[in-house]
């Protein structure tokens, strides 16, 4: 009777191949709960922003400040990047992704009219909410 140790080359080439399964159904699934996970840091600046641009109109009637496209200082965020074009009645700040969510777009404006006008692909962008999950959901 052989004393077999070990494993057999087919069987390694089995477990090989799970694993691989396993992984191609993971890796994208991960990939994408990242992503999500970055989104919170634009629409949270974004919302923060809308508050600190109403409590500066009104004090001051105005969205403006002097030189300065608007009044209130704007937020940071690791994966994104803020802007502010403003009149003395309306605004909008938009957040652009960097790095990793570059192609990503958030706006919100005056009448809290919020808007994805950028995605990455595979996604789909929503003019009427924040995109936060690949299927459009807000």
């Amino acid at each position: 009777m052989r004393n077999n140790k070990g494993f057999t080359l087919i069987e390694v080439m089995i477990v090989v191949v799970i694993i691989g399964i396993l992984a191609a159904v993971a890796l994208p699934s991960y990939s994408d709960y990242v992503t999500r996970g970055k989104i919170p840091g634009a629409v949270s600046g974004l919302a923060d922003m809308r508050v600190k641009m109403e409590q500066y109109y009104q004090d001051n009637r105005t969205y403006t400040s002097g030189g300065a496209a608007c009044g209130a200082a704007l937020p940071t965020a690791k994966e994104f990047t803020f802007t502010c074009t403003a009149s003395a009645s309306a605004y909008t700040v938009t957040a652009t992704g960097t790095g990793a969510m570059t192609g990503f777009v958030y706006t919100v404006d005056q009448a809290n009219v919020r808007a994805t006008t950028g995605v990455l692909s595979g996604w789909t962008s929503n003019a009427t909410c924040w995109v936060t999950k690949k299927d459009r959901s807000c």
